[in-house]
């Protein structure tokens, strides 16, 4: 048996500047435009606000960074990572064989509101940084201009931020520095905002104020992107998100505190739908201030596009979604681009500018699905500090508390769900559906899979190895198996190599996927059945791990050459002469299901759907990455009968 492993640790996790740096431009892009929108939308919640209402807002902005984006992320969530990843499917993936079944359904309604949240997030930040030329001209053109640069950021996605990545680090700094130097600016213009600090001011406000289930909506607003801030942990690496996290939230506390201060000096005063975070700015300032918002926001939501393409490779590989289509743009790591949802993605935002066309509008369809994702990662974060050991007590403490703190605002917001919120709601339970049915669906058809000991098939596969009576259909033949065990094989590869049309070749391989709850694994097994004939081979790949199964066969047939355990060279003695090796021809054998299973109708019903979710991926040849491979595609009925069908009896008896 020969045994190879592979595995990659990047540098970027490590403590250092550089770390620091490149964590300020990946991971904080979400919460750090939070400021162009938040105060604006707490004073469209009451235009007329008195001293205390800003005050008592400023102070639940500051309590629920603390909160919820301190405590419970960075404090908390980044250490509940899965060998250096982050994210709910990681922490899914690392639980999934720890606890119940229906644990899958958490993580897909998790990941399903984060791709929702994801399609308004590029929308609201453009939105609201082009929005501030309206105040050097009013005449401006806002949508065509923010269509504009949406378009271009997806464009531009399919090229990878190889090359100008390295200056989203430094572009980040500069606009943090830019977002504590206005706010410390302001401050001095109504020095009593520093009450905010005092969390008494919040619950005086959330208790006398009527329409303080708004108020939280907005003030909601602040932590949007804690979630993704979990998600960049394989990134940047748990020390450089929490020692950077120090000097964001400050910089973003000054800045909410400055416009708090400019509010309350304007108390009495119509803002006429003013942005208070340009309003803080100096005139000469403005355009300045409007083109930094713009590379903010664009390097927001390029943080979250990559944060998307790598929900869905993750979905893919744990088994909730189909196959789709990835592209490497460049060799770094985490870089990849998968076509079919940048498009998605860049359709949904377009709709969300046309539907809602001002940021106002859009802050009533922002936030809502982010709070469901932020209770379903609650849920498995408790799961996995019972798995650390730590007592029912503290982890019912945990869980009680921030479902208690995430059910308030998901309740808040809510009240927005007629005004937009329904939006963001609509598309987190299509993507949600289809990852609970496709789930069911390959867990169902797994059932109905018949596995045989491969040692049965064995000498037979060998005598039509050397029956010269057969016409050779390939030097080497490949066959995919899902096996749990590498002793077993699906009976119709056998039937295949066997029955359908006798398959003589000089070598077999099967090769088994196995998935790994671990990331980034990559390694092989290659058992030998028979010498220099049959062949099994176990690939086991992390969750993050594209399937390049040529490349990677390739790999261990050069080590089982090397290792004098195979040879590769073609048997055609004019070939032969020449050392050349020979051909392969892989077996895909595709399972449809059959319409005379009689099974009941809800399993049948899940199976015609997993049919038609199949055509949203690419076929098995691309998904195995077979593209430039001699493929033959087998296609073989599914059939499940859960009821003896009528037996039919010949005539007269």
């Amino acid at each position: 048996m020969a045994k190879r492993k592979s595995s990659h640790y990047s540098n970027l996790r490590r403590l250092s500047y550089t770390g620091i740096l490149v964590a300020l431009g990946i991971v904080f892009g979400d919460i750090g435009t939070s400021p162009l929108y938040v105060m604006k939308a707490i004073t469209g919640v009451n235009p007329g606000y008195n001293p205390d209402y800003i005050i008592g807002a400023v102070s639940c902005v500051i309590w629920t960074l603390t909160l919820q984006t301190t405590v419970k992320y960075v404090l908390l969530a980044l250490s509940a990572n899965n060998k250096g990843e982050g994210g709910i499917l990681a922490l899914f993936a690392l639980l999934r064989k720890h606890h119940r079944k229906w644990l899958y359904i958490i993580a897909a309604i998790g990941a399903a509101a984060l791709i929702a949240d994801g399609v308004i997030t590029p929308a609201i930040t453009v939105t609201s940084a082009i929005e501030g030329l309206s105040i050097v001209s009013t005449g401006i053109p806002v949508v065509p201009i923010v269509i504009f640069i949406i378009v271009s950021i997806f464009i531009l996605q399919q090229a990878g931020t190889g090359k100008i990545g390295r200056y989203f680090g430094p572009f980040m700094l500069a606009w943090f520095l830019m977002l504590g130097i206005l706010g410390a600016c302001n401050i001095v213009i109504c020095p009593a905002i520093l009450k905010a600090f005092n969390p008494w001011y919040a619950f005086k406000l959330l208790v006398n104020y009527p329409g303080w289930f708004l108020v939280l909506g907005a003030v909601f607003l602040c932590t949007t992107g804690a979630e993704a801030l979990y998600s960049d942990l394989g990134h940047c690496g748990r020390k450089n998100i929490s020692i950077s996290w120090i000097f964001v939230k400050i910089t973003l506390i000054l800045n909410y505190l400055g416009q708090g201060a400019w509010l309350v000096a304007q108390t009495g005063t119509p803002l006429k739908d003013t942005n208070p975070f340009y309003a803080i700015m100096p005139h000469s300032f403005i355009i300045i201030g409007v083109i930094m918002s713009t590379g903010a926001a664009i390097i927001a939501s390029q943080a979250l596009l990559s944060g998307s393409f790598t929900i869905f490779s993750e979905a893919m590989n744990l088994g909730l979604w189909p196959r789709l289509k990835i592209k490497y743009p460049s060799g770094e790591k985490g870089q990849l681009y998968i076509p079919a949802v940048n498009w998605t993605l860049l359709a949904g935002c377009l709709v969300t500018v046309v539907i809602f066309r001002d940021s106002s509008h859009m802050e009533a369809a922002y936030g809502l699905a982010i709070t469901v994702t932020m209770l379903m990662t609650t849920v498995l974060l408790t799961l996995w500090h019972r798995t650390r050991g730590i007592s029912y007590v503290l982890c019912g403490l945990f869980l009680s508390f921030f479902a208690t703190l995430e059910g308030i605002f998901f309740a808040a917001n809510m009240f927005k769900f007629t005004q937009g919120g329904w939006f963001t709601i609509l598309i987190a339970g299509i993507v949600g559906a289809v990852m609970v049915i496709w789930f069911n669906a390959i867990k169902v058809r797994g059932r109905f899979v018949e596995y045989r000991p491969l040692a049965e098939y064995s000498e037979l596969i060998c005598s039509i190895r050397n029956d010269k009576e057969i016409p050779k259909y390939a030097s080497n033949l490949v066959y995919f198996s899902r096996s749990p065990e590498p002793g077993m094989i699906e009976s119709k590869i056998a039937y295949s190599i066997i029955n359908k049309q006798p398959k003589r070749a000089d070598h077999y391989f099967i090769i088994r996927f196995i998935s790994d709850d671990a990331p980034d694994t990559l390694e092989y097994e290659a058992d030998i059945v028979e010498p220099d004939a049959i062949y099994i081979v176990t690939m086991r790949l992390g969750f993050r791990i594209n399937p390049l199964t040529s490349i990677y066969l390739r790999q261990v047939v050069e080590d089982l050459v090397t290792d004098n355990k195979l040879d590769l060279t073609s048997t055609y003695p004019s070939l032969k002469a020449k050392n050349i090796p020979g051909d392969f021809r892989f077996i895909i054998i595709h399972r449809v299901f059959s319409m005379s299973s009689t099974c009941h109708r809800k399993t049948a019903l899940l199976m015609q759907l997993h049919d038609m979710l199949k055509h949203l991926g690419i076929t098995d040849q691309s998904a195995l990455n077979l593209d430039t491979s001699v493929v033959t595609l087998e296609t073989i009925p599914l059939i499940i009968n859960t009821s003896s069908p009528r037996r039919i009896s010949p005539s007269g008896q």
